[in-house]
């Protein structure tokens, strides 16, 4: 469950503050306005503090100044111009294909542009039945202007106020969002898990969890000045490192579970690893809170049966009763283990006071891993041709809106026939499994809500406890947006029909137009979502080879550092973030497209292996790290350099040959890609012997096993692809 479905955690997360910051601002300019004014100008500065409080997100000052302002031009245009064609039902019809399609080509420029897409079509929609002559049309464009800069100037104070607190809590959603992760880690040693499909939740886990820590590097990494944002800043860096260790922790559980399934180790195992999660969630609890954490959670009792276990079981192993190569695994995992448990209590002792000097204070350009997002008029141009699934679905959306209005216009009722347009906007989005997500949940969020409104106004009278409600629904709109859309839709529902009673309390009638203009807009929205489709295996061969390309990348960097060829592990750390990045794109793709009709379904096992196996050679990297820093000494330093290089080079190799995955006749990388790199050195000299079973030379093999399975996959996919 997500953490902000949990009561306890919800009133202190973000997205709350959020609502409650919208809701506010919405209502009380509302209010303050019908003070001085009658309700139809209320209600249009009330339209225009709406749309803009669609953009306010949690974002730095200034780029939450430029999104903002950047709302309140564009749809204050909207309105003027949609406005002004009102009076004239043929130049109106036009415009609003126009708009739409303007509106949904700036999807190009990505999620944050998601909102600001929204917004435009929400504000058209709204406009439409404004018929009115030009000099009502500006001053009712003047008016929604007046309501948007108010906005904004209101959410830019409180979010000044604010900006620590948004910190905390953005960070404390990444924290929570590993410990999920970790817990996922933990099932890895229950017998009664089938691996495969945990490695699956695992790796959509780790993509969940990339977003997030993204956020927190967005917000956290930008404008840290005080002594309360370096806590925050240590905070975060010591989460990156625990994460890292706990990616070192990947070890091969086939062969603990064969060796051990009777042993009750791993049972403790798991038990140890569960603790550990819940630890990491009192340390994000105690963020939220603006407090510092401590530790709570005792280790001892699992610690002492581990301790125990691994005394018996090497004991059997001299009596030959258990393999000697899972007991070395075992004790190696244990060992993972109660580092990142000595980990999360320097996380702890980070979010008490600054323990020492950190990259982000000491002026250090942190732009490789922040997010860069330009809107550049060259992308969209570049994006007006017949083959980009941006421009396939703008022309989608407008098709589909030009149908609306003609159903809108067939109805007998005309009161509220841009419902059905503005359904349409809402569950319309450029992707199949999104519009199909969408369309579930508006229909079921708009069934809830008009039936809870209906009770609300059958057993409530007074327009007191009716604002109470309204204020309600307002909060919950905007707080559950990017958490449970359903609840969205809920509340946004009660929202619109609890304000159309206020307004006029005799318009019982409307929760019924409501549920038919909704059933309407969603029966249209399903049928033009097969219109002009993007289906998302077309994009696989692309995502395939950025995946593999930034492998490569990753795992020379990861060379480098590991041979001491750097003095730091800036450039490992942006390679990793670019590698993960490729991976979740892949991820998000391949989870869209198990959305769309199975007859669209391209390759799907292969690509959960190649995903998985990819993954794997992070975790590989992260281990060989921590394998040489624990055994900095006493290794044959030329020998170890030689195995990273040959490792690095083989796998480079196998990992360019499966770039020709568009190729179905393409030749599988030999095996046999590179020399043992154990039987030479860097320099080309007779290298020290290994020790049998040495934990380095085990990872380097199983790095060798991935690339190659990486390869593989890669092969079936271009053949499955180009059949």
């Amino acid at each position: 469950m997500h953490y902000a479905l949990d009561l306890r955690t919800f009133i202190f997360s973000h997205y709350f503050y959020t609502g409650l910051r919208i809701a506010t601002g919405v209502v009380g300019l509302t209010l303050l306005v019908l003070q001085f004014s009658d309700l139809p100008t209320a209600m249009t500065v009330c339209i225009g503090a709406l749309s803009t409080s669609l953009m306010d997100l949690p974002s730095t000052l200034r780029h939450k100044f430029n999104e903002m302002l950047s709302s309140v031009l564009l749809c204050t245009v909207v309105t003027l111009v949609i406005s002004l064609c009102a009076p004239f039902h043929w130049l109106l019809s036009i415009m609003l294909v126009v708009v739409t399609f303007l509106a949904s080509m700036m999807v190009v420029y990505g999620k944050k542009a998601m909102p600001l897409q929204f917004s435009a079509l929400f504000v058209m929609t709204l406009s439409m039945e404004n018929a009115m002559n030009v000099e009502q049309a500006l001053f009712h464009t003047g008016l929604f202007l007046g309501g948007g800069l108010a906005y904004l100037a209101y959410s830019m104070m409180v979010s000044w106020f604010l900006r620590s607190r948004i910190k905390q809590q953005v960070l404390a959603e990444a924290l929570f969002e590993l410990a999920r992760y970790i817990n996922i880690k933990a099932d890895f040693y229950d017998m009664h898990v089938d691996l495969n499909s945990q490695f699956n939740t695992l790796v959509r886990q780790q993509i969940v969890l990339a977003e997030k820590q993204q956020a927190s590097r967005d917000l956290i990494l930008r404008d840290s000045k005080n002594q309360e944002d370096a806590i925050l800043v240590q905070v975060h860096f010591g989460m990156f490192d625990l994460y890292e260790h706990i990616l070192s922790t990947h070890t091969d559980y086939a062969i603990l579970r064969r060796h051990l399934a009777d042993a009750e180790v791993l049972t403790y195992l798991r038990d140890l690893v569960s603790k550990a999660a819940k630890d990491i969630e009192t340390i994000a609890y105690a963020i939220t809170r603006k407090r510092a954490s401590f530790a709570s959670i005792s280790y001892k009792a699992e610690m002492r049966s581990i301790e125990s276990e691994l005394q018996q079981l090497q004991q059997d192993s001299l009596a030959g009763k258990v393999s000697e190569e899972a007991l070395d695994i075992l004790r190696t995992t244990y060992t993972k283990i109660c580092d990142a448990i000595d980990m999360i209590g320097q996380l702890h002792h980070a979010t008490q006071s600054v323990q020492g000097p950190l990259p982000v204070l000491m002026g250090k350009d942190m732009t490789p891993f922040l997010t860069q997002q330009k809107y550049q008029l060259g992308v969209l141009v570049s994006n007006l041709r017949w083959q980009s699934p941006t421009f396939r679905f703008a022309v989608r959306a407008a098709l589909a809106i030009s149908c609306g209005l003609l159903a809108a216009d067939a109805l007998p009722y005309a009161g509220h026939g841009y419902w059905i347009v503005l359904t349409i906007a809402i569950i319309l989005k450029p992707s199949f499994s999104q519009t199909k997500q969408r369309r579930s949940d508006r229909l079921v969020g708009t069934l809830i809500g008009c039936v809870a409104t209906a009770l609300i106004l059958r057993f409530v009278h007074e327009p007191v406890a009716l604002l109470g409600f309204l204020f309600m629904a307002t909060v919950a709109a905007p707080a559950f947006i990017y958490v449970k859309y359903r609840y969205t839709a809920i509340a946004a529902s009660m929202q619109i029909l609890l304000q159309i009673n206020l307004v006029i309390p005799s318009s019982g009638h409307v929760i019924g137009e409501r549920l038919i203009d909704t059933l309407i807009g969603a029966a249209i929205a399903t049928a033009f979502s097969f219109v002009l489709p993007s289906w998302e295996y077309r994009t696989l061969p692309q995502l395939v080879r950025n995946v593999l390309k930034s492998n490569q990348r990753f795992l020379e960097a990861g060379n480098n550092l590991l041979q001491g060829k750097v003095l730091d592990d800036f450039i490992y750390r942006v390679c990793r973030k670019r590698f993960l990045d490729s991976i979740s794109e892949l991820v998000s793709t391949l989870v869209r497209m198990l959305d769309e009709p199975a007859s669209k379904h391209r390759a799907v096992e292969n690509l959960n292996q190649f995903i998985v196996q990819n993954y794997l050679v992070i975790a590989h990297v992260a281990a060989l790290r921590m394998l040489l820093r624990r055994n900095a000494e006493g290794l044959p330093q030329d020998a170890v350099n030689g195995e990273l290089d040959a490792a690095t080079a083989r796998v480079s190799k196998t990992l360019g040959l499966a770039e020709q995955v568009l190729d179905p006749n393409a030749p599988l990388p030999p095996s046999d890609a590179a020399p043992a790199a154990a039987e030479t050195t860097a320099g080309g000299g007779q290298a020290e012997s290994w020790p049998a079973w040495h934990p380095l030379q085990q990872r380097v093999e199983l790095l060798y096993q991935d690339s190659e399975k990486i390869a593989v996959n890669s092969a079936a996919i271009g053949r499955i692809l180009a059949a």
